[in-house]
Formats: structure tokens, C-alpha cells, sequence
């Protein structure tokens, strides 16, 4: 009886000695992932901050050799850019994640499947030299159109994976009810199956939003750059990665140190668009 109970105990403190190695294991692998973000941020703050005024949203960069001035035109291009990426990857990830989920259970769908997470490795780069060659060379010329054509390329596998995955977690029932009412499948698909993913369909956007949004390489093969104020998408347009690409490596202190606002300044803009699917997500699981 004694030899039993002193394996029992010996089995139970080994077991409370492998729980909290594991534990601490898992919160120092924690804290290495978590260090290094807190770290980029301070460190841009630290450095951005300088020139995070005003003038920095609603000023025209300044000539070489005169110090002050702003960002607006790439602040006001890489939204641009992020709108015309958008209106292409979107509808496309969206519907073809409903593709996949709905109606991708054969070969053409495992196709798709496959294809689809093969992009999502490709680096972006290669994109842009893709919409290069599909999209500035029959134009003759860069412009915003070949920027966000690029962007949008860049985001459609991170939705597709992402709708489709959240249109898996629709209860079947909910579909059965639907065709059980003599409603067809694709009108059953729109009106219920997505009405009830749209959530978790948000947060897929806003992940590929967020990711299109930091990119540079394909911009400098596609919309270029301009110091000039333009809207226009068929002529080349400002944004905060590529200004901040070419004053980075600039032999000017005052360029490098406009090059960390933006930084900052894009990084805010990541961190707001991940803000936003913290909560999404949050209410999500809150309103299951």
C-alpha cells in the first residue's frame, strides 16, 4: 500500500514538474514574439515622433535641401492604392472563397485550393514584376491602376483562405433550412451562409488590407512614385513605402527623419486596421 501511494505521488509531482516547464517554456516562446514588436514600435516612435505634426498630413514634401514639409500626396496615394487593390481583391477573395466552400469539393476546387495557397508564398516582389509586364508595359508607362492591379494580387489569397474557413464554420442546419423553404442554393449561399460569415469574412479583408498596405516592391515596378500632388490612376502616385524607401537610403538627415514618420505613420495605420479585427473577431465569438 505504501509503495502505491509513493508512485502516486512521485507520478503527480512529475507531472506538476513537466506542466510548469512546459509553461514556462510556452511564455518565454511568448515573450520572444512578443518582445521584438514592442521593441519596433518603441523604436519607431522614439524616432518618428520628431516630425509627426500637422504639416506632416496636409504638406507637399519639400525640395531637395530644404528641411520641413509633408506627406499628403503619399498619404493620399497609398489610400488610393489601397482603395483600387481593394475593389479588385476583395470581390474576388470573397468569391472565391464561397467557391471553395460551397461548391469546391472536386478536382477543379483542390485546383484552386492549391494555386491559391501557392500566391499566398509568392513574394511580392515577383507580383510586381507580373503587373509590370501585364499591366506598365501595355500602358507605356507606370500609373496607380498597375499599383493597386498589384496590391489587389496580393490580397486575394489571404481572403479567399480566410472566407472560405469561415463559411465552413456556418452550422449546416442553417443551409438545410434554407433549401427546406425551396430557397435555391446559390440564393441560400448569399443570403444566409454569407450574411452569417460576414464577420469573420471582415477580418480576412482587413488582414489583406493591412498586408497590401506595408508593400513596397511591387509599387516600385508599378505606380513608381510622384513628388507631385495626383489623384489620377492612369498617371504614377505617391505612397508612404516607396517615400519611405528612397528617404531612408537619401544622404539627408532631415529625409531620414521623415522617413521614420512615415514609418510611424504606417504602422499606426496597420495597428488601427488590426485594432479593428481584434473587435471584430471579439464579437464574433461574443454574438456565437
Amino acid at each position: 500500500m505504501e509503495n502505491d501511494m509513493k508512485k502516486s505521488n512521485l507520478f503527480y509531482y512529475r507531472k506538476k514538474i513537466t506542466s510548469f516547464i512546459m509553461m514556462s517554456l510556452t511564455f518565454i516562446a511568448a515573450l520572444a514574439a512578443i518582445i521584438p514588436l514592442v521593441l519596433i514600435f518603441y523604436y519607431t516612435i522614439s524616432k518618428g515622433i520628431t516630425y509627426l505634426n500637422i504639416d506632416f498630413f496636409v504638406a507637399m514634401p519639400k525640395p531637395v535641401g530644404e528641411s520641413g514639409g509633408g506627406m499628403a500626396n503619399a498619404i493620399v496615394g497609398t489610400l488610393i492604392l489601397i482603395g483600387i487593390g481593394g475593389a479588385i481583391g476583395i470581390p474576388v477573395g470573397i468569391m472565391t472563397g464561397t467557391y471553395l466552400s460551397e461548391f469546391g469539393n472536386n478536382k477543379f476546387g483542390y485546383i484552386v485550393r492549391f494555386l491559391t495557397d501557392v500566391l499566398s508564398g509568392i513574394p511580392s516582389i515577383v507580383v510586381g514584376v507580373v503587373a509590370y509586364t501585364m499591366v506598365v508595359v501595355p500602358m507605356k508607362h507606370f500609373s496607380a491602376l498597375a499599383g493597386g492591379i498589384a496590391l489587389g494580387i496580393l490580397m486575394i489569397p489571404t481572403i479567399t483562405r480566410t472566407t472560405e474557413e469561415m463559411i465552413k464554420l456556418v452550422p449546416h442546419s442553417l443551409r438545410e433550412a434554407g433549401l427546406a423553404l425551396g430557397i435555391p442554393k446559390w440564393k441560400t449561399t448569399l443570403s444566409i451562409v454569407l450574411k452569417t460569415a460576414w464577420k469573420g469574412i471582415a477580418t480576412g479583408v482587413l488582414l489583406g488590407l493591412s498586408r497590401a498596405a506595408g508593400e513596397t516592391a511591387p509599387l516600385l515596378f508599378t505606380a513608381l512614385g510622384n513628388r507631385f500632388w495626383s489623384t489620377s490612376i492612369g498617371q504614377p502616385i505617391a505612397s508612404l513605402t516607396v517615400y519611405i524607401y528612397d528617404y531612408a537610403k537619401s544622404p539627408f538627415e532631415d529625409w531620414n527623419q521623415q522617413a521614420w514618420t512615415a514609418a510611424l505613420v504606417l504602422i499606426l495605420l496597420i495597428s488601427l486596421l488590426s485594432l479593428l479585427f481584434r473587435i471584430i473577431t471579439r464579437s464574433k465569438y461574443k454574438t456565437n
